[in-house]
């Protein structure tokens, strides 16, 4: 199996969790056998004192066919 991954950044107006299911929903319209994902960040924007959008550096692996 050979397995080819790619670097995205979801984001959530409620919580992190949200971010990086946004981002693999994402990402599986466009590709297909998504086998695994890797967070390896979490950020937010802040407004009027309070998080306004939570984000997430995912890395999406999928398998790559031959």
């Amino acid at each position: 199996m050979v397995v080819k991954v790619i670097e995205l950044v979801g984001t959530s107006h409620h919580n992190w969790t949200d971010a990086v299911d946004n981002a693999v929903l994402e990402a599986s319209k466009t590709l297909d056998d998504i086998v695994g994902v890797e967070v390896t960040n979490f950020t937010a924007n802040v407004g009027n004192g309070h998080i306004a959008e939570y984000k997430a550096d995912v890395r999406v692996a999928f398998q790559v066919h031959h």
